[in-house]
């Protein structure tokens, strides 16, 4: 359920600040934020069936066409909000001009639309609010169980194709898509950092890593499942967990101060690395970033002067050859909520820069 008022609230500043009359979203997360709904139809496109647009004073509009008018009005838009839905017939004209033949200007949107210049939604949705925040809560532990769930079931002879299935169907199960799911097996997690699932047998042990999706909001997790393991696997593992909680007090540190940035929490995880013996080891793979409304909102890299915001969702994500640490984690200025985070899974304890969290250890099935 979205904090309309909270939304409203957001919007009212941004158009004063910007001098806009209204703002359109139509990219599936921003419509998701704005609205709680989905406007998409291809789940893999990059931008929606249809735009809101946010007119100041309370005034709301959504633009689409003739043939998702009805549904979206029914099934997506909330019922408190008194949204009206305009429509072209799908042949008429594109969505881009559909909403420059209504909008005041000067306007912004964050999808091509003539007249109207660009916005980036990011910076209007990093900071969650208590409704995005309980939705989270409740997506993170339904993540983890599924994930969880099938992953206690492994066994060598699974193919990664089998286990990648077997995490769909789970995570569909609770309403829950996954636009990333990737399974390594012994053989290929060592050799690649996103093992996108083939037919080969998982083996000695498993990576299982998923970013799920639901209400426009992302989780991400991994989870290590040994059978036989290779002997460098808990002493790797137990590398990059520093690493990511590293990572989470610098994200902390860093949400505490005006002007924190993703550069201040690289240069902690590169100063990890190299502390615990894997120097370099960060640039063969990205080390994550802002999550939310994104798979990531923004991935940190050096010298990067993206904001670290308070009460923002993060999912740090390093990787030692072969192992992975990773959750997702709610960040206020004094405190770290891993989200993903079932309960059921067996845990250590990993200390870091006066931060002490539970990080998942490996399952031995």
């Amino acid at each position: 359920m979205v904090d309309i008022d909270e939304r409203e609230e957001r919007l009212e500043r941004f158009l004063a600040e910007e001098g806009y009359e209204a703002v359109w979203f139509a990219r599936p997360n921003a419509f998701a934020w704005l609205t709680g709904g989905d406007n998409w139809v291809d789940a893999s496109a990059d931008m929606g069936d249809a735009a809101a647009g946010y007119l100041g004073d309370g005034e709301w509009t959504v633009v689409t066409n003739n043939i998702e008018a009805e549904r979206l009005t029914a099934e997506e838009l909330p019922a408190e909000l008194s949204m009206s839905v305009a429509a072209d017939d799908w042949y008429e004209s594109s969505l881009g001009q559909s909403v420059a033949a209504r909008s005041p200007t000067p306007a912004a949107a964050d999808f091509d639309v003539p007249r109207l210049e660009s916005v980036d939604p990011t910076r209007l949705r990093l900071r969650l609010g208590e409704d995005d925040l309980a939705a989270y809560r409740d997506l993170g532990r339904e993540v983890a169980l599924a994930v969880e769930t099938v992953c206690r079931e492994l066994q060598p002879e699974d193919t990664e194709h089998e286990v990648a299935a077997g995490l769909r169907i789970s995570l569909a199960g609770r309403n829950i898509d996954a636009p990333v799911v990737l399974v390594g097996g012994g053989e290929r997690a060592p050799e690649y950092r996103h093992p996108t699932p083939t037919d080969a047998a998982l083996g000695e042990y498993a990576l299982v890593i998923v970013t799920a999706r639901r209400g426009g909001l992302h989780a991400s997790c991994t989870r290590t499942v040994a059978f036989d393991p290779p002997e460098w696997l808990a002493e790797r593992h137990r590398a990059a967990q520093r690493v990511e909680t590293r990572a989470l007090a610098a994200t902390r540190e860093a949400a505490g101060r005006d002007d924190g940035t993703a550069g201040d929490v690289f240069a902690a995880i590169r100063e990890a690395y190299a502390e615990e013996g894997y120097d370099g080891e960060w640039r063969e793979h990205h080390q994550g970033g802002a999550t939310g409304y994104a798979g990531r909102e923004w991935f940190a890299a050096p010298d990067s002067d993206a904001p670290v915001a308070s009460e923002a969702a993060y999912a740090w994500n390093p990787t030692v050859r072969g192992a992975k640490s990773e959750d997702t984690a709610y960040v206020t200025d004094d405190a770290v909520e891993v989200l993903t985070d079932s309960g059921r899974w067996p845990t250590e304890t990993v200390e870091a820069d006066g931060l002490a969290l539970q990080r998942p250890a490996i399952l031995e099935n």
